[in-house]
């Protein structure tokens, strides 16, 4: 049971890592895309922001319900 948990918590930090990972290249492409890019580069680099940090969300909702909803393994 002591591997089995030490496994899911490395896969939750893991998770949690990229989704840090993740939301920070998102928002720093969205800060490039909204000041610095102008044209179809600031689109392009927007959608992809934007994208980045909804599946930094995915990831790191994911991350959350791994910790929340575990069965119980005591019963």
């Amino acid at each position: 049971m002591a591997a089995n948990q030490a496994s899911r918590a490395a896969t939750r930090r893991r998770r949690q890592l990229w989704a840090g990972v993740l939301a920070l290249v998102g928002l720093v492409l969205l800060v490039i895309g909204v000041t610095v890019a102008d044209g179809v580069a600031a689109w392009v680099e927007v959608v992809v922001a934007v994208l980045l940090l909804v599946t930094s969300y995915v990831v790191q909702h994911l991350a959350r319900r791994e910790t929340v909803y575990r069965p119980d393994e005591r019963r």
